[in-house]
């Protein structure tokens, strides 16, 4: 079974980046699961006086430990004035510590996410794979989905009801998926 983490970067009631994770969780093939993590709000900001032995709070150690069963993770964010929020990169800065000891650690990763405005937050997108990356994540730069218009587009439909979403969403999954797959020889 190949499990795949969905991190959402907007902690808002109704979110669509949060419909879109439901979305693509209905979409993955057999053999794979997808499930949202829904403790980053939990998380503090990150502070290395607090990470270390006997300190590091239980949000951390669940996160991390949810992070590192995960065969693959799946990142969908909106875009704040033009780049990630900051619960997302947070979250991030937990992950990648401590040093040398990532939890994403050639971990396979895509970003997708949508946004309100017309390029549905492709800045945002971009700079949590920079993110991702630095934090020594396996970044799947060919694995990309932005959805412009969010808030209208989904004002009545629920993403998983939306044809061209919904198939979208599958490939992305179905990517996701196969990166966690041997190479072959």
């Amino acid at each position: 079974m190949t499990t795949v983490l969905v991190l959402v970067g907007s902690l808002r009631s109704g979110s669509t980046n949060a419909q879109l994770a439901e979305a693509a969780a209905q979409v993955a093939p057999v053999g794979a699961t997808l499930t949202v993590f829904d403790g980053i709000a939990q998380l503090p900001f990150y502070n290395e006086d607090v990470d270390v032995p006997g300190s590091v709070p239980e949000a951390a150690v669940a996160f991390r430990s949810a992070l590192t069963d995960a065969d693959a993770l799946l990142v969908v964010t909106p875009e704040y004035n033009g780049t990630i929020p900051a619960v997302l990169k947070n979250a991030i800065d937990w992950a990648s510590r401590p040093y040398g000891e990532s939890a994403l650690a050639g971990k396979p990763t895509a970003v997708i996410g949508s946004a309100f405005g017309q390029f549905g937050g492709v800045w945002a997108q971009d700079e949590a794979r920079k993110s991702l990356g630095i934090a020594g994540a396996r970044v799947l730069d060919d694995v990309t989905l932005s959805i412009p218009g969010s808030i209208e587009r989904f004002a009545e439909v629920h993403p998983s009801d939306d044809a061209e979403v919904a198939e979208q969403l599958t490939v992305v999954v179905a990517a996701v998926v196969a990166s966690t797959e041997p190479a072959a020889a």
